[in-house]
């Protein structure tokens, strides 16, 4: 790290750096009067901002001068690095930061044009004063798949290219590449029909057309027209390879906000993304000390016009998680179910504030005394136990619970920074097992858990708890790896004859990390432990006693719940319960009751 004389502000950075998370995206370099001074894009943003800091005599002058006006880093996350490459030109071309020289030139990113014609035409530009009018798609990274994309709708599609329409047809009609509309050999109605299949390829929605191409490609090979059918299938290559083009800045989006935000009992962190023009100009995270309890749509009432206002927003919507029912309804439109790029973009706003929300956690750990750091390095040191790729900020456990399965839940607590967010925590009663399997029981609600926070895009924890030893992590691997495809680290706590915690387990097939049951960080596995249990427990408990309690001891006539539930506490199932002796039940539930349960647990001594 650089020495003080250098950057006076490199303690606080050197603090910032330590919290900045390790996944593609987007940094700014402001001065001390908050100028964007550089932009740059990264793989890992933690690695790539450390960089700028460390060896210092072995910089290029270029960048020494950076590094001595660094007051402090800002960092956008996105989703690949695509992405970090169009969000940086976009914010580039915003700001003209001093030190970008090499991107400060007028070279934009290309577009496809369909144009505002009677008979649209479909044109490969770079955006400038004088094009024409009409509908743009883009910008596009890559101006080799999108020539590709173009030659492709070529081969898909007839429409023209000619700047003027003459009055006979030309060559491209004779090779069967326009339909002459020119001639009237095509009629507006059908030609348009043409343009609007091509702007749906553009927009993405292209299924339609790649399951005709599998049925021409799947043909062709059927007839031996081996040839024909590779060319078809690298069409269809090219198709897929342009599906995943970025979603940051869809040209679709004309002009919106994005607004998202997380919070527990004491903090809220929000997150407001400016889109226009199809590039994100603008993302803020704030964090938001509460006052008074006040919820997540209070909260964002306040804050939402407060941020239109810094960033001179004019969209006439916001995307939204949720509504919020304090802004004025003549405000802006809320879009609380978005689709699409929509939808992508509300999903990395989210991936922002969770990164920025671990990020003051992380920061806050640091700088809070000698308590907040000895939960930080037991995080650090149960990253390194686990080889985890990032730190286990975030903390998720489950635990079953049933009597005799009767009544099964599972509930889920969520450990945020080494404390309990009871504010996450989750009930869930078991829909789909019958009776006590417990495998088949967590495998359910993971499943339910996950595949949801996955759908919607919400943040996933760092690290999977399950209250349980091989069989229950191998039913969790199963879901988690195999049937939702995330890639979720996951523990167990396994217990011993005793049933205390005295194991560690991870990695597939599971190995024992070596623990001592004195150590701080088994405390700290063990008090998660606890927790999910008492939880589970009690939602087990609320969820009986608000019920009717019936097992199979309830169809005895004569014997009620209580005395039913009288027998299962003492003996902890039925067929324990039908290996007593007259006597013993006759000394637990009377005479009379004990009759009639041996009577009926054993028929055939009874007609002896």
């Amino acid at each position: 790290m650089i020495d003080p004389g250098i950057n006076p502000h490199i303690e606080r950075i050197a603090l910032k750096l330590k919290t900045l998370p390790e996944t593609p995206g987007v940094y700014q370099h402001l001065d001390a009067e908050g100028r964007v001074i550089y932009v740059g894009k990264a793989r890992n943003l933690r690695a790539r901002v450390s960089s700028y800091f460390s060896h210092y005599e072995d910089k290029s002058a270029k960048i020494k001068m950076l590094v001595r006006h660094i007051a402090d880093t800002r960092v956008t996350v996105v989703p690949t690095e695509v992405d970090a490459l169009l969000l940086e030109n976009s914010l580039i071309k915003q700001y003209q930061p001093r030190y970008n020289s090499l991107l400060k030139d007028d070279k934009s990113y290309p577009w496809l044009l369909i144009t505002d014609e009677p008979y649209p035409r479909l044109l490969y530009v770079r955006r400038h004063p004088g094009l024409p009018t009409g509908q743009f798609f883009g910008p596009y990274p890559n101006g080799t798949v999108l020539r590709q994309l173009q030659d492709i709708i070529r081969s898909l599609f007839q429409y023209r290219t000619c700047n003027t329409m003459g009055k006979r047809p030309c060559m491209k009609h004779q090779i069967g590449l326009c339909g002459a509309p020119c001639a009237g050999r095509q009629n507006r109605e059908d030609y348009l029909a043409t343009i609007d299949n091509i702007r749906r390829i553009l927009r993405g929605d292209f299924d339609d057309i790649q399951a005709d191409l599998r049925r021409q490609m799947l043909a062709l090979a059927s007839e031996l027209r081996f040839e024909e059918a590779e060319t078809v299938k690298r069409k269809l290559h090219l198709l897929e390879e342009y599906q995943s083009r970025s979603t940051v800045v869809g040209a679709n989006v004309k002009d919106v906000d994005v607004c998202t935000i997380a919070s527990d009992e004491r903090l809220a962190w929000i997150n407001f993304m400016r889109i226009r023009n199809g590039a994100i100009v603008h993302s803020f995270s704030h964090e938001v000390k509460k006052q008074l309890d006040e919820s997540d749509g209070e909260i964002l009432s306040t804050v939402i016009p407060e941020l239109r206002t810094q960033t001179l927003s004019t969209a006439h919507e916001i995307i939204l998680a949720a509504p919020v029912e304090e802004l004025p309804a003549d405000y802006l439109r809320q879009n609380t179910a978005p689709r699409g790029d929509r939808r992508k973009l509300l999903e990395l706003s989210q991936r922002n504030v969770e990164s920025y929300r671990k990020q003051c956690l992380h920061q806050r750990t640091l700088t809070q005394g000698d308590a907040a750091p000895q939960a930080l390095k037991l995080l650090e040191r149960l990253q390194h136990a686990l080889q985890l790729p990032t730190l286990p900020m975030e903390i998720e456990c489950f635990d079953n619970s049933n009597l005799q399965g009767a009544y099964p839940v599972a509930g889920m607590v969520r450990f945020s920074a080494g404390k309990p967010n009871r504010k996450e925590y989750r009930k869930f009663t078991i829909k789909t097992v019958e009776g006590s399997d417990d495998y088949a029981s967590m495998a359910e609600v993971i499943e339910r858990r996950y595949s949801r926070l996955s759908s919607e895009g919400n943040p996933l924890p760092d690290l999977l708890v399950v209250d349980g030893g091989t069989g229950q992590m191998e039913m969790a691997r199963r879901v988690l790896h195999e049937r939702l495809q995330l890639a979720i680290p996951i523990a167990g706590l396994a217990k011993d004859d005793r049933h205390r915690t005295n194991e560690l387990l991870y990695g597939f097939p599971p190995k024992v990390v070596g623990l001592k049951p004195t150590d701080p960080l088994f405390h700290l596995l063990e008090q998660i432990q606890n927790e999910v249990h008492r939880f589970a427990v009690s939602f087990h408990k609320d969820k009986r006693s608000k019920g009717t309690f019936r097992t199979s001891l309830t169809d005895i006539p004569g014997i009620g719940q209580k005395t039913a539930h009288q027998l299962l506490l003492r003996y902890g199932s039925v067929k324990q319960v039908s290996l007593q002796t007259l006597d013993d039940l006759a000394a637990a539930i009377g005479t009379a009751k004990a009759s009639l349960v041996y009577a009926h647990l054993h028929p055939d001594e009874a007609q002896d």
